[in-house]
C-alpha cells in the first residue's frame, strides 16, 4: 500500500498483504478510502453468516447497525423501521424533552406490518387536501376521523375510487366519505387483521380500539409487498416485553436530567450521552447520575479515539463506547477543535482489546 511517506513493506508471513496488527501499529491514522480487504476462498453460504453483536453489555443486535442521533437521520419512523431490520435508532435530542419522549413512545408502538401512525383528516376538509396528499406523498385514501388525527374516532374512509370524478375539489369529505365501515379491533394480530382484509376485498382495514378510536390501519399495497418481497434476515429487535428497541440521545447539562427521567417513563432502552468528546467530568457526572437513578437503563458514553479516554469512560460505569471523533462526512469537529483520528485507526488492535478486556464481553 502506498501513502504519503512511503511504500509499506509487507511481512514474510503476510506477503500480499498485512495483518491487523501489523496494518495499526504503522504509526499512521488510517480512515475508510485508505484501505481495502482482499478476497479470499468462501466456503460457507450468505445465509450462514451470524452478524449478531452487543450494542452494550446487556443488548444483543441481530444486525449491527445503529442509526445516528442526528436530527436529519432518526426520529420515530427510523428509529422504528432500525428495529424492524434487527439494528436500533437512537433518537436525537435537538427538540424539547416532551417532544423527544413522545418520539420514542411512537417508536416503541410500531407493529410489523402495520401502518402506525396512517394519514387522517376531518370531515369538513376538503378533495383538495387528498390531491395534496397525493402528490407529495402519493397515496389518495384517508381515514377521516372527528377532529382529523389518530386516536380520534373513525367516521369514514375516502379512497381515489370515491373522489375521482367529482370535479368540484372543494367538496367536503364528508360528502364523499364511505360510512359503511369493517374494522379489526386493537391488538389483533397481524395474520388475524391480513385474513379479514383480504376476505373483505377492501384496500385499507382500520384498526381501532374498544371506544371505536383510530390506532393503526393495515392497507392492501403493504401486503402485496409482504408477499412479493418477504422481510429476510430474522427477527427484529425487541425488548423483553416484546416492544421495539428504541435508543434515545441526551446531553450532559443539567436540564438534561429531567429529559432522561421523561425518556425513562416513555420506555426507552438505551441512552447515548452524545458528544463529540466524551472524556470529560461533564460525561463521568451524567454517567453517576444515570447508574444510581436508573440502574437498569443502559447508557453508552463518548466519543472516544484512545485507549485512555475508553478506560476512564469504562470505569465511570459506561455500559458501551461511542468510537469515532470528526470522521463523519459532515463533521467539522477535526476542523474546528483539531483534535480527532482516523475511523479505521479508532477501531485499531489497542483500542479494541482494551475496550474487551474492561467489558469482558
Amino acid at each position: 500500500m502506498e501513502n504519503g511517506y512511503g511504500i509499506l513493506a509487507a511481512s514474510a508471513e503476510e506477503e500480499d498483504g498485512f495483518t491487523a496488527s501489523s496494518m495499526f501499529n504503522q504509526g499512521f491514522s488510517y480512515t475508510y478510502d485508505d484501505i481495502i480487504f482482499h478476497p479470499r476462498h468462501i466456503d460457507f453460504a450468505v445465509d450462514t453468516v451470524d452478524l449478531s453483536s452487543r450494542l452494550t453489555k446487556n443488548i444483543l443486535l441481530r444486525t449491527p447497525c445503529v442509526s445516528s442521533p442526528m436530527d436529519t437521520v432518526t426520529e420515530a419512523s427510523m428509529a422504528s423501521s432500525m428495529a424492524y431490520v434487527g439494528g436500533i435508532g437512537i433518537i436525537h435530542y435537538n427538540t424539547s424533552p416532551h417532544e423527544q419522549a413522545s418520539m420514542v413512545k411512537k417508536a416503541k408502538s410500531f407493529k410489523v406490518g402495520f401502518v402506525n401512525d396512517p394519514v387522517c383528516l376531518k370531515p369538513c376538509d376538503k378533495i383538495i387536501e387528498i390531491d395534496v396528499l397525493k402528490g407529495n406523498r402519493g397515496f389518495s385514501s384517508v381515514l377521516i376521523t372527528e377532529d382529523g388525527s389518530v386516536n380520534s374516532k373513525l367516521l369514514g374512509i375516502v379512497t381515489n375510487r370515491d373522489i375521482d370524478f367529482v370535479t368540484d375539489r372543494f367538496t367536503e369529505l364528508r360528502e364523499v366519505m364511505v360510512t359503511d365501515l369493517i374494522t379489526a379491533p386493537e391488538g389483533v394480530s397481524f395474520e388475524e387483521a391480513s385474513r379479514i382484509l383480504i376476505e373483505s376485498k377492501k384496500s385499507l382495514l382500520p384498526i381501532v380500539s374498544d371506544g371505536g378510536e383510530v390506532v393503526g390501519l393495515l392497507c392492501r399495497n403493504d401486503l402485496l409487498k409482504q408477499r412479493d418481497f418477504p422481510p429476510s434476515g430474522g427477527p427484529p429487535s425487541l425488548g423483553s416485553d416484546g416492544t421495539p428497541l428504541v435508543g434515545a440521545a441526551i446531553g450532559t447539562r443539567e436540564s438534561d436530567k429531567q429529559r432522561l427521567h421523561m425518556l425513562v417513563e416513555a420506555g426507552v432502552n438505551v441512552v447515548v450521552l452524545d458528544s463529540s468528546q466524551g472524556d470529560s467530568i461533564y460525561q463521568k457526572d451524567m454517567l453517576a447520575f444515570s447508574k444510581k437513578a436508573y440502574p437498569q437503563l443502559d447508557v453508552i458514553a463518548g466519543n472516544v479515539v484512545t485507549s485512555y479516554q475508553a478506560r476512564n469512560l469504562i470505569e465511570a460505569g459506561a455500559d458501551a463506547l461511542r468510537v469515532g471523533m470528526g470522521s463523519g462526512s459532515i463533521c467539522t469537529t477535526q476542523e474546528v477543535c483539531a483534535v480527532g483520528r482516523g475511523q479505521v485507526s479508532d477501531c485499531n488492535y489497542c483500542l479494541s482489546v482494551t475496550i474487551i478486556r474492561l467489558f469482558k464481553f
